[in-house]
């Protein structure tokens, strides 16, 4: 029998395991890698270089969107189900299959790829990122199970900031043993790739990105695997019927309860930008920046290890003050962050000159990173807990369905959006704008958020 101890540190290890999906796939290392390729199968179409680097932009953000509307779609049903079910474990091992066979089968996108491989790809990366999701969901409802609820807070922030490490040493050894660095033959800690068999022609050395992060959540789920159980008389029967009617009756109770209600659509809005965000911000770096593979994921470790901090520090501030000053606060950082990014260009940051041969466009960027991670991290992990104070524990998976819902229904907007305003602009730097205005709904919404849920 597990001890309460080893319960949460299992739980913890979920964010451990899943945590590359992000920082190495989405947004660091595959997604930049994609845009490289996707950017060179258009300047082969006879595109100019700008246009080029937006119609890559464009190409990822449709495919993100048409992932994410999926999952948007099936995330409430799924946790209605589970709710009436009882069983969370059984969909987290489930959709983890999802997880290993998308992340490793990336590893087939080489270089000089036709629209086929790149549409494959996304396809690929999208049932990968639907396993990701989706065991998010599954995991995030056993929470209440792991305290009586005065540490969900610090329980919350310091799952996420062990996740945020486990993302930053998963991001050092692509880093130090795989990714070249720059134009040289070797990787930042002067290690030749060749010596694993990888062929740096044809991109070996970044596409291993794929079969690693898969390798890795095997590992690392097996704490997980052997310290969380199912919580006990949680058993029930399969009736799909029954769990969309609860589902629908939930939704209509919203109308009463106008603190859901306004938090729901605040995350609806704020997880989208941010999601966007991380999708992003590594395609942005090499599109408009001209940073290389080494240098984005030099800019990852920087905000991985601002978002460990900052997460394990906001656990503290959510169990001392709640969830909703450290939401506020994490949002308001980012609205700032990204006005800059999207007034920055390599000569000029809002009309002001700067060299462009020179280090301070980088600078800037590099800073926005470590910001980014130090308002991202501490407002996912206090996000979770503003869902648990709306909620009861045996309808937590019910909630976090919700939650992936308001989380996700709208998360292929941000894509879209940034895909339109991309195509109408031309401009990939301009086409990231829409996250801005998404952060302000999300804290307009937040007002009529009451700071203590549903328990007050």
């Amino acid at each position: 029998m597990a001890t309460q101890r080893q319960r949460i540190w299992g739980w913890w290890f979920y964010d451990w395991a899943s945590q590359p999906y992000n920082t190495l796939l989405l947004t660091f290392i595959f997604g930049p890698y994609f845009a490289e390729v996707a950017r060179g199968y258009f300047m082969g179409t006879g595109m100019e270089e700008e246009a080029a680097k937006a119609a890559a932009q464009a190409y990822w953000g449709f495919w993100y969107a048409i992932f994410s509307l999926i999952i948007a779609c099936m995330a409430p049903i799924l946790g209605a189900v589970a709710q009436g079910t009882g069983r969370r474990l059984i969909w987290v091992w489930g959709f983890s299959v999802l997880y290993v066979f998308g992340a490793f089968s990336l590893w087939q996108l080489a270089p000089g790829a036709e629209l086929g491989a790149l549409r494959w790809a996304a396809i690929l990366f999208g049932i990968g990122l639907i396993g990701m999701e989706f065991t998010a969901i599954f995991t995030n409802a056993l929470m209440p199970t792991l305290d009586d609820g005065a540490n969900m807070g610090k329980i919350s922030g310091s799952g996420f900031a062990f996740g945020y490490l486990g993302g930053l040493i998963a991001l050092g050894i692509m880093l130090s043993l795989f990714v070249l660095n720059g134009d040289s033959e070797v990787t930042r800690a002067g290690i030749d790739p060749t010596i694993f068999g990888l062929d740096p022609e044809a991109r070996q050395e970044t596409r291993i990105v794929g079969p690693l992060s898969a390798v890795w959540y095997l590992i690392f789920m097996i704490p997980f695997a052997l310290w969380v159980k199912e919580p006990k008389g949680g058993a029930g029967s399969f009736h799909i019927g029954a769990a969309l009617a609860s589902l629908w009756e939930t939704l209509k109770s919203l109308r009463f309860r106008r603190s859901l209600a306004a938090y729901l659509g605040s995350t609806l809005a704020y997880s989208d930008a941010l999601t966007g965000i991380y999708a992003f911000g590594g395609v942005y770096a090499s599109n408009v920046l001209g940073w290389d593979i080494g240098k984005i994921g030099v800019f990852g470790i920087l905000g991985g290890i601002t978002a460990m901090i900052a997460s394990w520090l906001g656990g503290k501030l959510d169990s001392r003050f709640g969830p909703k000053p450290v939401i506020v606060g994490s949002i308001v950082v980012l609205i700032v962050v990204c006005l800059v990014i999207v007034g920055m260009e390599r000569d000029s940051l809002w009309g002001i000159a700067m060299d462009p041969a020179s280090t301070t466009p980088d600078i800037i960027f590099y800073i926005c990173g470590g910001l980014i991670g130090a308002a991202g991290g501490p407002l996912q992990a206090a996000s979770r807990t503003m869902v648990l104070r709306h909620t009861t524990p045996d309808r937590a998976t019910e909630a976090f369905g919700l939650f992936a819902l308001s989380g996700k229904v709208t998360s292929f907007i941000a894509p879209a959006l940034i895909t339109i305003a991309t195509a109408l602009t031309q401009n990939a730097r301009l086409g990231i704008s829409p996250i801005v205005v998404l952060f302000i709904i999300g804290l307009i919404l937040l007002i009529w958020v009451n700071p203590k849920g549903e328990q007050a």
